[in-house]
């Protein structure tokens, strides 16, 4: 097998230990509708991994119910701004290397005005969206 690029083709940790590639991620929902159908049988215990580039504030919140998610920041610097589920609220400074975690039902938008690079570890079931 040729080496993929995560930013390209994320990979799903399933049950039993399996690294399952993802077909070519396409940026809309059809893409995460169609990774639900192919791997919502493993549950919470389903992992997305991703690697991601951005480069400005985020332009919407979302909320992972059913697991934690781990951000880590490989290149540059962003904010992670985080709504904990008892109602408060708490920014984080991340650079390269250093990560945190969302944990179930936080909603999570991140800020930056840099180039920034960050793995995402995802718990993918049921996660929703809103404006920001």
């Amino acid at each position: 097998m040729d080496g993929k690029s995560l930013f390209d083709h994320h990979i799903h940790l399933g049950l039993g230990g399996r690294a399952v590639p993802q077909p070519e991620f396409t940026g809309d929902m059809s893409w995460y509708e169609a990774y639900g159908e192919r791997h919502g049988g493993d549950g919470a215990e389903g992992r997305l991994v991703a690697l991601f580039r951005f480069d400005a504030p985020w332009t919407s919140w979302e909320m992972h119910p059913a697991g934690d998610e781990v951000v880590c920041c490989i290149q540059g610097h962003m904010k992670l701004h985080q709504e904990l589920p008892d109602g408060s609220k708490q920014s984080v400074d991340l650079g390269p290397g250093e990560y945190a975690v969302n944990s179930p039902g936080t909603w999570h938008t991140a800020d930056t005005d840099e180039p920034v690079v960050a793995l995402f570890i995802t718990v993918g079931k049921d996660t929703t969206h809103r404006p920001r």
